[in-house]
């Protein structure tokens, strides 16, 4: 995992070296990842490293539904009572959907992507919902935002470029078109065919994958910053910094407020018993944030800890 985790790391970093043409570092970012995988899975089935058991993937031998069940969903054998008991974690979902797709649409969306097309969240929720609603009646599995894929897409489809000023590496461009989009789902229905292969796959390479993901997410987090930060020297840091906007004592209070909501958020659903609450707990922290922190930290504070008011 480690290993897949420093080869993707390299591999990525590689685009903004001065090593080799434009185009093959281009072309290394593009398809190194995927080398990377190859390469550890073939590495893993030579004797002196297979001797050590290393799992991979289990996939079934046959193509079908799970359980054998039937395609559609008997819903009439339910009883009444237990469909209207039923609408509780319906809600639930629908909340957690909601807030999911509109998440990771805003991420999408942000300003730094400079992105042309408008946002269309209410196409989006109207396209989600439709979907949603065919999935159910065939128990297939829920569509969502899937925040972590929708970025790395934007930044494989975006074009960069070293401003001299800053000494950089800036966003010129993002490409805007849903034939990627397209592409990848149907790549991604073609792998039923590649099942047997997927045998090979070892499970501490796909860690190591996500752990490349979400520690690509981390970068220019703005929460984990300010931790480190807030023990740092004031005059070391710029003077739009929220340590010499807000002060120290006021910023640590604002960080260890989200450390507390997301210690909260990863309690309830790491709980079998309260995890079907979590998209209540969200809906709490989405109160917290506009009805209780704007009583103790103004509009400027706010914008300079980098959560400003939509």
């Amino acid at each position: 995992a480690l290993g897949t985790l420093w080869s993707t790391t390299v591999v990525i970093a590689l685009e903004k070296s001065m090593y080799f043409t434009a185009k093959i570092r281009k072309a290394m970012k593009d398809f190194g990842p995927v080398a990377v995988i190859i390469f550890f899975s073939a590495l893993n089935q030579l004797k002196c490293v297979n001797k050590f058991g290393v799992p991979t993937l289990t996939v079934p031998n046959t193509f079908e539904l799970a359980g054998g069940r039937e395609f559609l969903i008997p819903f009439m054998t339910v009883p009444v009572h237990l469909r209207m008991l039923c609408a509780l974690p319906a809600l639930l979902l629908t909340s957690l959907f909601f807030m999911d797709q509109n998440i990771s649409a805003r991420v999408v969306n942000r300003d730094e992507n400079k992105l042309k097309k408008g946002a269309a969240y209410n196409l989006d929720m109207v396209a989600l919902g439709v979907i949603t609603g065919v999935l159910s009646i065939f128990g297939l599995p829920w569509m969502c935002g899937a925040t972590v894929q929708s970025m790395n897409h934007v930044r494989a489809m975006t074009s960069q470029k070293f401003d001299e000023e800053t000494g950089e590496m800036e966003i010129d461009k993002v490409t805007e078109t849903r034939t990627t989009g397209f592409l990848i789902h149907s790549m991604l229905a073609a792998t039923i065919f590649l099942l047997p292969l997927l045998t090979f796959l070892p499970i501490p390479v796909v860690s190591g994958v996500f752990l490349f993901l979400g520690r690509k997410l981390m970068t220019g987090n703005t929460f984990l910053k300010r931790i480190p930060e807030s023990v740092a020297e004031a005059k070391r840091l710029p003077d739009e910094h929220p340590l010499n906007i807000l002060g120290r004592k006021k910023m640590n209070i604002f960080t260890t407020l989200q450390i507390l909501c997301l210690a909260s958020l990863w309690t309830f659903k790491q709980n079998s018993a309260t995890a079907i609450f979590f998209p209540g707990v969200i809906g709490v922290l989405m109160g917290i944030r506009s009805f209780v922190l704007p009583r103790y930290f103004t509009e400027k504070e706010l914008d300079a800890l980098g959560d400003p008011t939509p």
